[in-house]
């Protein structure tokens, strides 16, 4: 009895906790958004940012974020934030057309997609990876019952090579969308003036110049620079803390 009274005390001070924790960042963000509304923009951008490291992050906190910073003239920052929304949301009109509107401000350069990128971005990671799960599942219950019955079906069949392909369509499309140019290794350039270059060293030859918002792709880390795949199809050294990664 004891111990079950400890569970239930203990489910209560997590529960309340969580609540908790839930209505403090909600003041946060709406103290944040006050500071926005009058103009405070650095005020608004340091809740902001307060939030985004104690987590958990949101649509939302990330596209206020993006247009605070747009507002206060820092362009490349304010393209980070808004593809940290559309990470999370892909189909935010708000966010995607702010992020256009930031790189025409910027004249921010953008990476490629390659034609399976384009064609499958309609869904997420996510929903890739939850119709791979259910065509494996299906598939499997497919070969279980040729095995177990008497009689070939030709419908069984029919539909346990369907769950195969689309089993390997789904893990294709996650690959190619979470490794991809647009993928987990995607960076935007938040410094100006950064110049990508052969070597690690500020005096090797230029590469590329890539404005405030450009985009690149981490390939290697070396020390404080990072190598990238740029626009343009393009690859050279930038000093690592001249951009961030687009996921957290």
């Amino acid at each position: 009895m004891k111990a079950g009274k400890l569970l239930v005390y203990l489910c209560c001070a997590m529960i309340c906790t969580f609540v908790g924790a839930s209505a403090f960042a909600q003041m946060d963000f709406d103290k944040a958004n006050q500071k926005y509304a009058q103009g405070h923009f650095k005020e608004a951008i340091a809740g902001y940012e307060t939030l985004v490291r104690s987590g958990p992050v949101s649509v939302n906190l990330f596209y206020d974020l993006g247009n605070t910073y747009f507002r206060a003239g820092n362009f490349g920052r304010a393209i980070l934030n808004y593809e940290r929304a559309l990470a999370l949301e892909p189909h935010h009109p708000e966010a995607a057309a702010n992020l256009q509107i930031a790189r025409d401000e910027a004249r921010a350069l953008e990476m490629q997609q390659s034609w399976p990128e384009r064609y499958l971005q309609f869904a997420s990671v996510n929903q890739y990876s939850t119709a791979a799960a259910v065509a494996f599942w299906t598939g499997a219950f497919c070969m279980v019952g040729l095995i177990f019955t008497r009689r070939r079906s030709h419908r069984l069949i029919a539909l346990l090579i369907l769950s195969l392909s689309a089993f390997a369509l789904a893990i294709f499309a996650s690959y190619e969308i979470d490794y991809g140019s647009k993928g987990r290794s995607l960076a935007v350039v938040i410094a100006s003036d950064v110049q990508a270059r052969l070597a690690t060293a500020d005096t090797a030859n230029s590469v590329l110049a890539l404005p405030p918002g450009s985009e690149i792709k981490i390939l290697n880390t070396r020390g404080d620079w990072v190598y990238a795949a740029l626009p343009n199809n393009l690859r050279g050294w930038i000093p690592a803390k001249s951009a961030e990664l687009v996921r957290l």
